[in-house]
Parts: structure tokens; C-alpha cells; sequence
């Protein structure tokens, strides 16, 4: 989704006590009242809120580049890095509970799993918060870093991230050895505290299962976003008796390898949003054919990739990069995640086509630094290396897309040196399961399709699985689906939901100037 740009809000309250000399005797008697002073008090106990085993304190969830933080309670949770030697090194887990305003709350929680792989959870809330909030007037909120991510023992390389070739500081495109030496850079560093064999999925499921044990065995009503979908689906095959409801948005099924879809879902979702353009009168005068100026544009920066300036969009500054097919490539798949930015896509892309790459890349600048700084790449390869790669293929018929097999090669190459966890024979088997189910997708989603709700839908007889109009990738929290995300929760019947207030969702209009759609 969409990140706003990052704003630091500081907020500097000081308060200045004044208190009057008062004159007293040698005893500590007050002159003028004759009395004596108070004994001095001891500081009030820290309040402990007790949760099944756990002792749960006030803390703060401090949010990544800014003032703000939420408030919550948290636990160190200890689990063995290793779960075969569990005599062996421990991580501490960062735990926090959103408390309920009820008095009583109800016996379940809800736990939110976060995407990526990599992404925190504490972290994210702020995305999914507004989804969220309905919940807290009955629900507790369990917030856990997946081992990895955020707090939890990140694997974390931010000055030598490993990653995928082709953003916006791209010079060269895909280049295999240079894929493996930050790689390798990567885990040398991270190996001093790590094995990253044991960052996987299964590993990850393992620690929700001693962390619901721990707070007294509740049923979780897990809330799986994007990669947190698979994270969710693998917890419900393994401790269907943990859950009460199951909740997936932005769904990627058991059998999906990771990586092996992105060029054609990519490309179906642009011909989706451009079509948009051309049956706009406005928007074709404009801009023709969004789709072929595109690749036309690509084709042009294959040919001659070459450097660009632009201005900082947040601090004004002068800024070269190197645009290629590939830069631009990651640049578009960014744009494609959000109704918001696919709305800016065509003007963009026209602007960059007659010279001006301030508009696409400028953006672009915001997007990578906020998904760079909320994702741990490092627990990302533990993820997709033990699961993913060795299913992983070049296919020909991604070559000629936008986005090509270069993010198949660069995560093959990674992983061609990366340890790899094991992978339960079951792993990508469909998930089967009678829990009440909530599926939704985004229209437009450029990397979990609706087609993947539909298929994971196939072994849910309880579940109902919405495609939200216009939307893209994640929607828990667009138009009214906070309501009817709490509705549901409440009663554990998806079927019964009355989702008429979902009509009313509908794509933003396709900007044709920078003031906006024309009306």
C-alpha cells in the first residue's frame, strides 16, 4: 500500500513547576502550620497486566521515522533458535498486546501477521491500524515480530541489503556475481548472531503456537496480509484447534512458489488499469495508449540506458540515476500496488517518455525508502530460499514483460549461496479446513491476483472471499471493510455478512495532469 511521505513530527511540551519556600524549623515542622512533613513515599509498582503465564508492561511502539509511537503491552518471548536443539542459543521475540477497552474482553484475540517476508509487525501496525481499531472494543490485539523481522532478531543488512537488481539506483541491471557478493557480505555479517536456516515460515508458526500456549491457550483470530497469508495458512494446517476465524487479504496460496508469478501478474494488472484509460475520453485524448507508450519506453531504455537527474522529492536536492529496463521496471511494479499511485501511472510514464522522469522516479524515491526501511531482507532470503527456490523457473514467456525473469535469476542466484531450512513435505498443499473464513483481494493487485482467493477458497466450505472494486494490493482497510472485517469476527460467519456497502468502492480517476482527473 501507498506510504505517505515521512514527516517528522516532534512535539516538545515543557512544563515548569513553581512551588513556594515555605520556612521551617531545624525539626522539619512547618513554621506556619505546625505540622510535619510527610514521610517520603516509595515510586508505585510498575503495573504488570497478566496474561496466561506472561507479565505484560506498558510500552511504546515507536513508528520508523517519526515522532509518533502506539501505546501497548509487551513481554520479551523467548524461543529456541533451533527447535531441535532447544538446549541450544534463544531469541527473544518482541511481543505486544493491544489492550481492549472493554472491560471484559472477549476470551480470543486478534493476531495480525504481517507481509513481506520481512516485514514487522509493530511496525505495520500503522497500515493496518485503521482496520483494526473496530476490533478493540471487544478484542485484545496481539502484535509479534516473526523471528527476523523488526525486534525479533532482525536480519537486517541496511548498508548491504541484498536485493533485488533494477531500483532506482540500478546502473548495470541483473549481474549475477555482484547478486552474490552482497550476498554473501550479508550473511557473514548476520551469521555472527544468527543460523539462518531457522527463520522459515515453519519456524515462524512454531513460535505463534508457544506464544498462544503462553497467554493461556486463546483462540487466535489471525489476520494474515500478504506473505502473512502464507503464514496463516501454514498455522491453520498445523494447529487448526488454535483458531477461531481466519482472515487473508492479499492471499498467497499453499501451492504458490514465490517469485514464479510476478512478470504475468504484473503485466495482466497494468493492461487491467490502462484500460481504464483508454475507455475514458479524457484520458485516451491525452494519453493514447498508456500500455504501448510503456513499452515503448522500455524498449528505448534497453537500447540506451543512461543517466538521469531529478529533484529529491522531500528534501529538493539534485539526484542522478541510472534509468534502465530495469529501473523502470521496479518502478512501475511499485506503482501498481495502490489505487492511489496506479492513478499517477500514465502521466507518469508520459512524462518520462517526452524527458521528464521527475514524476516516476521522484515517487519512486518515497516508495523504496519506506519498503527498504520496513523490510528485513536477510529473513526474506530464509524464507524464499527453504521454500521457494528450487521450484523456482525462468519461463519465455516472461522475457518481453515489463518485468522479465530478472527477479527469478537475482533470487535463484541468492539463494545458490544462501543456507537453506527445511520444508515440510506438505508445505504447498492446498490448505483444507472448515474455520470460518474472510478472503478479500484487490481488483487490480499486481502480485496476489484475485484468481489466488478464488483457488484457496476451493478448501474453505466456511469461507467467502470478497474482490474489492478498483483496489490493489491489501484492502483490509479501504471503504468499509473495517466493518465488515469486525462483523465478522464477531459473529465467526462470513456467509451472513451483508456486503453491500462494498458497491460503493471504485477505482480513483486516471490523472491527466498533475492537478488531478479532469471532472
Amino acid at each position: 500500500m501507498k506510504r505517505m511521505p515521512r514527516i517528522a513530527m516532534v512535539v516538545v511540551i515543557l512544563a515548569a513547576a513553581f512551588g513556594v519556600r515555605q520556612w521551617t524549623r531545624h525539626d522539619g515542622t512547618d513554621t506556619a502550620t505546625g505540622t510535619q512533613p510527610l514521610a517520603a513515599t516509595k515510586p508505585a509498582p510498575p503495573r504488570v497486566w497478566k496474561l496466561g503465564s506472561l507479565e505484560l508492561r506498558p510500552c511504546e511502539l515507536a513508528q520508523p521515522h517519526s515522532g509518533l509511537s502506539t501505546a501497548a503491552w509487551c513481554a520479551p518471548f523467548e524461543v529456541p533458535e533451533d527447535r531441535s536443539h532447544p538446549e541450544g542459543r534463544k531469541i527473544s521475540l518482541r511481543l505486544a498486546v493491544l489492550r481492549s477497552s472493554a472491560q471484559v474482553p472477549a476470551p480470543d484475540i486478534v493476531t495480525f501477521i504481517a507481509g513481506g517476508p520481512g516485514q514487522s509487525a509493530a511496525e505495520s501496525y500503522t497500515v493496518i491500524a485503521p482496520a483494526l481499531a473496530p476490533l478493540l472494543t471487544h478484542r485484545n490485539v496481539l502484535l509479534l515480530d516473526q523471528r527476523g523481522t523488526g525486534e525479533s532478531n532482525p536480519l537486517s543488512c541496511r548498508d548491504d541489503e541484498p536485493g533485488v537488481p533494477g531500483g532506482a539506483e540500478d546502473e548495470s541491471g541483473f549481474d549475477a556475481a555482484a547478486v552474490r557478493k552482497e550476498t554473501l557480505a550479508c550473511l557473514d555479517r548476520l551469521s555472527k548472531e544468527a543460523d539462518v536456516r531457522f527463520y522459515t515460515t515453519t519456524d515462524a508458526v512454531a513460535d505463534l503456537e508457544d506464544v498462544r500456549r503462553a497467554l493461556g491457550s486463546p483462540r487466535f483470530d489471525m489476520l494474515g496480509v500478504s506473505y502473512g497469508t502464507r503464514v496463516a495458512q501454514q498455522y491453520a494446517m498445523r494447529h487448526p484447534d488454535g483458531l477461531r476465524t481466519l482472515i487473508l487479504d492479499g492471499i498467497a496460496p499453499n501451492g504458490l512458489v514465490l517469485g514464479e508469478d510476478f512478470a504475468v501478474n504484473l503485466d495482466a494488472a497494468l493492461k487491467a488499469q490502462f484500460a481504464r484509460c483508454h475507455a475514458d475520453e479524457a484520458c485516451r485524448s491525452r494519453f493514447s495508449d498508456p500500455y504501448q507508450t510503456l513499452y515503448q519506453l522500455r524498449d528505448a531504455l534497453r537500447a540506451n540506458p543512461h543517466k538521469v537527474s531529478f529533484r529529491d522529492p522531500q528534501n529538493y536536492a539534485s539526484v542522478q540515476r541510472v534509468l534502465s529496463e530495469y529501473s523502470l521496471a521496479t518502478v512501475v511494479r511499485m506503482f501498481a500496488y495502490s489505487p492511489e499511485t496506479a492513478a499517477l501511472l500514465p502521466l507518469s510514464i508520459d512524462a518520462a517518455a517526452h524527458g521528464d522522469v521527475g514524476p516516476l522516479l521522484g515517487q519512486a524515491k518515497l516508495l523504496t525508502g519506506d519498503l527498504g526501511d520496513s523490510m528485513d531482507g536477510g529473513m526474506q532470503y530464509s524464507v524464499i530460499c527453504s521454500e521457494d527456490a528450487d521450484l523456482l523457473r525462468s519461463r519465455p514467456e516472461d522475457k518481453d514483460t515489463i518485468l522479465g525473469d530478472t527477479m527469478i535469476e537475482a533470487f535463484r542466484t541468492a539463494c545458490s549461496v544462501w543456507p537453506h531450512g527445511t520444508r515440510p513435505a506438505d508445505f504447498h498443499q492446498p490448505l483444507k479446513s472448515d474455520v470460518p473464513a474472510l478472503l478479500m483481494s484487490g481488483e487490480f493487485d499486481p502480485v496476489t491476483p484475485p484468481r489466488y482467493g478464488d483457488d484457496v477458497l476451493k478448501g474453505l466450505p466456511n469461507g467467502r472471499h470478497f474482490v474489492l472494486k478498483g483496489q490493489g494490493h491489501n484492502v483490509v482497510a479501504r471503504g468499509c471493510m473495517p466493518r465488515l472485517l469486525d462483523r465478522f469476527i464477531d459473529k465467526a460467519d462470513a456467509k451472513g455478512l451483508d456486503a453491500s456497502c462494498l458497491d460503493r468502492l471504485a477505482p480513483l480517476p486516471v490523472f491527466v495532469g498533475f492537478n488531478g482527473a479532469t471532472p
